[in-house]
């Protein structure tokens, strides 16, 4: 009888043991990779069998959500109003964090403002504070928050034969930049087949102005979508609406960073590990060297329209491209407008600002008007050793909002930075830019000078050939190991 006690104890025990566990543990069961399907289990960096990073699904499987109005410090809808960074917009200056009454509710983790859910109270210091218009107040998880067009996993958008790839989809790092536009490319080289690719000529009487692919963006995206285009047979062109190559040259960072290294399609491994936008620009050039990569420059994309058959045409000023699928890689500054002077093609002339803090010891100009150069020089200004000039060819910033134009003068009465109004940039020169100023002309000692004169922002033109654009919002990193 003893034995038979011992058994059913036994038996009891191994019962609640496992039950313990699946609660302690409830989503320890594996999810398919989205690349190929196989178990990853919660937490893994990488599938076990194809070897895809999973933060390259981090947007795409993130949950879509709706703006929803909250009031600092009130409850809303059953739960209080929190600070939510948005990732896509923060550039790292830090104002945020001395604006927060409560200690530790808001701190820089690497170059990102990221909130203590626990410690926020919904004051709104910070979303004042912030020069970009960064942060919001929601409810809910504690997240980052993007504004991305809409993709599936392989990187289609909602219309159909258009992929999203790089920065353009609502990420910077260039290798989930890399490794987008190499799963587009497999998607679309599995998708059309050998007998479909060589049935292509006999199209409609298109003959060779049919490309399986056109790749639209010379970055990191555009040239790995273009390499796996060249490796797997199909059809291709890269084209570009400036030089070679022209989103590095005007990177809105100073220097670049690869932790690990990414392989590249046709070429392998790269690892930048704190090179400037040169170096990885002569990696880039030895790279389509090498293979002898089809990229045409000087071809800026004014329109995308679906034709009969399945098939797109890209229109550039220059011509049109005739292809059954597109790869969009262009970047998320769009068009920018440009001065027009002598020196704007050095390396030194940027148009946006995406890291602050990697200009921090730099002498700084600034031009424009409205809020993103204001927003820009306040920015700039908080970071340390860092001299920072405004130029503006009006007499007064009568296009900016109250806010930021109180946050200016305040900087301009602490002294961090200049401003000069009714001056033009004559020439930009390494070291120096001529700048004149009421009728006369000043060198002034430069070493990066930010470009914010308006432009064609890029989502527009998503919008208008029907890419939706949504909102996302991305668990913070330790509540989502938190919840794996």
């Amino acid at each position: 009888m003893m034995w038979l006690t011992l058994l059913v104890f036994a038996v009891m025990t191994a019962f609640f043991i496992k039950r313990h566990m699946r609660a302690v543990t409830p989503d320890a069961k594996p999810h398919p990779c989205p690349r190929c399907g196989a178990g990853v289990p919660q937490g893994a960096a990488r599938c076990p069998k194809c070897n895809i990073p999973m933060q390259l699904y981090e947007v795409v499987s993130a949950k879509t959500v709706v703006d929803e109005p909250a009031t600092a410090g009130r409850e809303t809808g059953g739960a209080k109003a929190h600070a939510v960074v948005r990732a896509d917009l923060c550039v790292g200056c830090g104002a945020c964090v001395p604006a927060c009454p409560e200690p530790g509710a808001i701190r820089m983790v690497g170059k990102l403002a990221t909130v203590e859910k626990s410690l926020c109270k919904g004051h709104g210091k910070c979303v004042e504070a912030c020069p970009v218009g960064g942060i919001v107040l929601a409810t809910g998880a504690s997240v980052h928050r993007v504004e991305v067009p809409l993709v599936d996993t392989d990187f289609e958008s909602n219309v159909p034969g258009i992929y999203i790839v790089g920065e353009l989809g609502g990420r910077g790092l260039i290798k989930n930049a890399i490794n987008e536009a190499k799963v587009a490319v497999e998607h679309i080289a599995t998708e059309l087949e050998p007998s479909t690719r060589a049935a292509r000529d006999a199209h409609a009487g298109r003959g060779d102005d049919v490309y399986d692919v056109v790749v639209v963006g010379s970055g990191p995206a555009g040239i790995s979508a273009g390499l796996e285009a060249l490796k797997r047979g199909l059809r291709y062109v890269v084209v570009e609406q400036g030089t070679l190559a022209d989103t590095i040259r005007k990177y809105p960072r100073a220097k670049f960073l690869l932790a690990e290294p990414v392989t590249v399609p046709l070429y392998g491994d790269l690892w930048v590990s704190d090179a400037s936008k040169e170096q990885l620009l002569q990696v880039w050039e030895s790279i389509i060297a090498k293979t002898g990569l089809d990229v045409r420059t000087g071809h800026r994309v004014t329109n995308l329209v679906r034709l009969g058959g399945g098939l797109l045409k890209v229109e550039t000023a220059e011509r049109a491209f005739c292809a059954r699928r597109v790869v969009l890689a262009m970047g998320r500054r769009g068009t920018p407008r440009r001065l027009g002077v002598a020196g704007e093609e050095l390396g030194k002339v940027i148009y946006d600002v995406a890291d602050m803090e990697s200009f921090a010891g730099s002498r700084m100009l600034v031009v424009g008007g409205g809020d993103s150069a204001v927003e820009s020089a306040i920015g700039l200004a908080r970071q340390p050793d860092t001299t920072v000039l405004l130029s503006y060819r009006r007499d007064a910033f009568e296009r900016v909002k109250e806010r930021n134009r109180a946050k200016l003068d305040e900087a301009v009465k602490q002294g961090s930075l200049r401003v000069a109004l009714k001056s033009e940039v004559r020439e930009i020169r390494d070291g120096v830019v001529v700048l004149d100023v009421e009728g006369r002309q000043e060198l002034v000692p430069n070493d990066i000078v930010v470009v914010r004169i308006g432009g064609e922002a890029p989502y527009a033109f998503l919008e208008k050939i029907g890419v939706r654009i949504v909102k996302k919002d991305i668990p913070l990193p330790q509540e989502a190991h938190a919840g794996a």
